[in-house]
């Protein structure tokens, strides 16, 4: 299956998942490798868009197609999400979660609710499980955002 990805052009290529590692995230903490991916091309703007600051016209951005393979993900299930689970900051029980999911290595990818849009999904990709192998960059072109979104 297809996931999507905006990064800056420097860092497109890097499926490591370095910048989860080094800065956490909603689903890891500190110091655990993720690699976020969104299911369309949209929800990744979003993604991005909601971590920029006002009027900022980000540029150098890339989007990035990536393969991973349709039988290696654990679609979590919602029951286990709090009632606050799309807060900000997001609630520590969503890392325990995504550290635990990267710990056991049962799977590739999880699909998780976008806190964003809640009926779209993003995929986060283990990349130092066994399977990381499998894990392919498609395609990386230029993105520009649209200004309109970012007045």
């Amino acid at each position: 299956m297809t996931v999507y990805r905006i990064a800056n052009c420097n860092y497109a290529g890097d499926l490591t998942g370095t910048g989860a590692r080094l800065y956490g995230g909603r689903w890891n903490s500190e110091g655990k490798s993720m690699l976020y991916t969104a299911s369309s091309r949209a929800l990744a703007v979003l993604e991005v868009l909601v971590h920029l600051p006002p009027l900022l016209v980000p540029d150098n951005f890339c989007l990035v197609e990536i393969e991973i393979p349709e039988d290696n993900i654990y679609v979590l299930n919602p029951a286990l999400l709090p009632a606050n689970w799309r807060e900000i900051p997001a609630p520590v029980t969503l890392r325990q979660l995504g550290d635990e999911f990267l710990k056991k290595r049962e799977c590739l990818a999880m699909k998780v609710p976008s806190s964003i849009v809640p009926a779209e999904y993003n995929y986060l990709i283990n990349p130092l499980h066994p399977a990381a192998w499998a894990i392919k960059l498609t395609n990386t072109e230029a993105f520009s955002f649209d200004e309109r979104l970012l007045n």
